[in-house]
């Protein structure tokens, strides 16, 4: 395994310094094994690793290749504007797809934050960012029904939920406190934004206020690849 990693640490440090850019071909695997006086099989699986990672990937009969890394993505974690609007203000090929809005079962911190009773109906609506056909992005927000009592019919044509607050009236937002944390994608998450298990996930959760009531109108957690953006706080 130190072998292995001895190998990775080349290879990253020689793509992050710029010796090797995006699409060139990397050294073969019986290269690495001499230079490292290892075992083929050994630099294999470090190119495999790699490739999971994000820095490469392989063409078959062609061998490996470095990895367009360049989409980094400023991201603004304030929440007086809506995550489309940066995309859009950004100018990315922006696409936001709604991929659920289903009841939840009663849980603790959710209708706590909601100041919802055990009584209360909770949906939770879900869209996948995507940019440049990459999904980069898991939205989940969770709402009242009575706060919005057609949310099950209309909430599975959300795309926005600003635009949605908006087309009821809130027009002031901010955001609640948030919390951040870092983890690695469940199989179900892998699946939805296209990535490896050692792609790390930045973990927003937080909610909205609107401003001239002072109501709240939703808690959210979002999931960011952690390899597609970089982070203004």
């Amino acid at each position: 395994m130190s072998e292995e990693m001895d190998i990775m640490d080349y290879l990253i440090t020689a793509i992050q310094s710029g010796k090797f850019e995006s699409d060139d071909k990397l050294p073969s695997e019986n290269e690495l094994a001499d230079r490292f006086k290892v075992p083929r099989i050994t630099a294999r699986k470090a190119y495999e690793r790699l490739q999971e990672l994000g820095y490469i990937y392989s063409k078959q009969g062609k061998g490996s290749f470095v990895q367009d890394r360049n989409l980094r993505i400023p991201l603004d974690l304030s929440g007086s504007i809506s995550f489309s609007q940066k995309m859009i203000d950004l100018g990315y090929n922006y696409q936001s797809k709604n991929i659920f809005c289903e009841a939840i079962e009663f849980n603790n911190k959710i209708y706590e934050s909601l100041q919802a009773d055990e009584d209360d109906n909770v949906y939770r609506v879900g869209r996948l960012r995507i940019v440049n056909g990459q999904c980069i992005a898991l939205h989940t927000s969770y709402v009242l029904e009575s706060m919005f009592p057609h949310i099950c019919k209309e909430g599975q044509q959300i795309t926005s939920m600003f635009q949605y607050y908006q087309s009821k009236g809130y027009h002031q937002f901010q955001s609640k406190q948030t919390i951040l944390r870092v983890t690695f994608p469940s199989k179900y998450e892998r699946n939805l934004l296209a990535c490896s298990s050692l792609i790390p996930l930045l973990v927003l959760e937080s909610g909205c206020i609107d401003t001239e009531s002072g109501t709240t109108l939703e808690c959210s957690k979002i999931l960011y690849r952690g390899d597609c953006f970089s982070y203004e706080i």
